[in-house]
């Protein structure tokens, strides 16, 4: 039996996201690298490389003064990503898009385009906007509820992914010969009403050799879980031990299961931090030294307010009990991450200084030591079913070196990393199936469609 082999990807910030205000100061990082498109293509480049499966472009469309960097002067994922197609060859190109603020019948278009022209390369991470105030932006008084937030997440996914299929993948015969471009009887329109959306479609795009672009979800909610278990092909997540990791992997899995879904068609990908050094003594010493470098107090407190909806901890008292009722400002922001916060704070009886301090201090990745360590500990959360692969965010230029030169040989060598692209599409590289069309599907199983959720119409069949 061949042995499971880890995935990797690459979060691409490079003047540091959250939590990471000073990365920019590295005299590797050029103070203009979140909109350099040259800094980019290098690191992806360099990923492709060391046959990386993917890069990930994170992206959010609000900020105030207080955002990380990174969050304050940045490029569209999808327009990254496309330049990015045109400079590489194999890896896959991920980018977030929220279902929130979007239509469901330009995301398809566009996120099709990138996959046409990556040839299968295109992956959809689906979010539906944690910050609140991004609403006030696409002109909306405020941010849509939990439910009304996923609920349309749903069936937006759907939607899209229906019209991924307006085209069979044999309806453009471009027969000169009989001067017929299109077989008509394979196009298909759509003609969605649903709860949220009224799409007639079909889209004006053929599918890739991939068939659709790959769905990623990062939800941590029980309605974020829900959605990834149901839609999702490759799950983002954050993971802080083994034993973690391990019950979500089971519980995402086992609710695909509940959804009739095959649990080896989702690939769990955690976001993990990664520090290498000679010894492992060592590599605690950089990984302390860096985080005390990136640490900055008056950043950490007005950062706090993110999850709660941008709400201003600075005028409360910081020796007095944790606010507890911030959490009110957050019911339309990242109201999980925000309880999770609340919590730890009326768990531990901590002050809003001491919070603070708690959320920024120094922690130990358990991806910390030397490259065999490292590698190591890769592989044990691999064959211990914690995860399908890894997400690392290349923070500082040195220690993506030395994790590409270093603990990748040791993994390689042992097979947990393959040695070089075995696929030409992003699903073929992940282990994921080339999606179906579900208007071949339909006929080849003589079965009629299924509704999408939400939809207050039957479906049409044909074009």
């Amino acid at each position: 039996m061949t042995r499971r082999q880890l995935k990797l990807g690459a979060v691409l910030t490079p003047t540091g996201g959250p939590g990471h205000p000073y990365t920019w100061l590295d005299p590797e990082i050029p103070g203009d690298a979140s909109v350099d498109v040259d800094w980019y293509v290098k690191y992806a480049r360099l990923a492709e490389e060391a046959k990386f499966d993917l890069v990930f472009i994170v992206d959010s469309q609000f900020i105030t003064e207080d955002s990380p960097p990174h969050y304050l002067n940045r490029l569209e994922p999808l327009t990254l990503l496309s330049a990015l197609a045109v400079s590489t060859e194999h890896i896959g190109l991920v980018g977030t898009l929220t279902t929130s603020f979007n239509q469901p019948f330009n995301l398809a278009r566009r996120l099709s385009s990138l996959d046409l022209i990556s040839r299968g390369r295109a992956g959809w991470n689906v979010v539906t906007s944690g910050d609140a105030g991004t609403a006030g932006n696409y002109g909306l008084d405020e941010h849509y509820d939990y439910a009304t937030r996923y609920g349309r997440a749903l069936e937006h996914v759907e939607v899209v992914k229906a019209l991924w299929d307006s085209y069979e993948d044999n309806a453009f015969p471009r027969d000169r010969a009989s001067r017929q471009f299109l077989d008509p009887s394979k196009l298909h329109s759509l003609d969605h009403r649903g709860e949220y959306f009224s799409v007639t479609g079909p889209l004006n795009i053929e599918r890739s050799r991939q068939g659709q672009p790959v769905i990623f979800q990062a939800g941590d909610s029980d309605q974020g879980r829900d959605l990834g278990a149901r839609v999702g092909e490759g799950i983002f997540t954050h993971a802080a031990s083994f034993e973690a990791g391990a019950a979500f992997y089971a519980d995402i899995k086992s609710r695909a299961v509940a959804f009739g879904r095959d649990p080896e068609e989702l690939v769990v990908l955690p976001g993990v931090s990664v520090t290498v050094g000679d010894t492992d003594d060592e590599a605690l010493e950089i990984e302390r030294v860096t985080q005390l470098a990136d640490n900055d107090f008056g950043k950490s407190l007005r950062e706090l307010g993110r999850p709660f909806g941008w709400h201003d901890f600075g005028q409360y008292d910081l020796d007095a009990p944790f606010p507890v009722e911030a959490l009110q400002h957050a019911e339309r922001s990242f109201y999980t991450q925000a309880k999770k916060i609340s919590e730890l704070a009326a768990d531990r009886g901590l002050t809003l200084r001491q919070t603070v301090e708690a959320l920024s201090a120094p922690r130990t990745s358990p991806f910390t030591g030397s490259a065999e360590t490292v590698a190591n500990e890769l592989q044990r959360w691999l064959d211990g079913y914690a995860l399908d692969g890894v997400n690392i965010h290349i923070g500082h230029p040195d220690q993506f070196r030395r994790f590409v030169g270093e603990v990748l040989p040791i993994l390689r060598e042992r097979g947990v990393v393959r040695e070089d692209y075995e696929h030409n599409t992003l699903r073929g590289n992940l282990g994921l199936p080339f999606a179906e069309n579900r208007h071949t599907r339909a006929l080849r199983e003589g079965a009629p469609l299924a509704p999408l959720p939400g939809s207050t119409v039957a479906l049409t069949t044909s074009a």
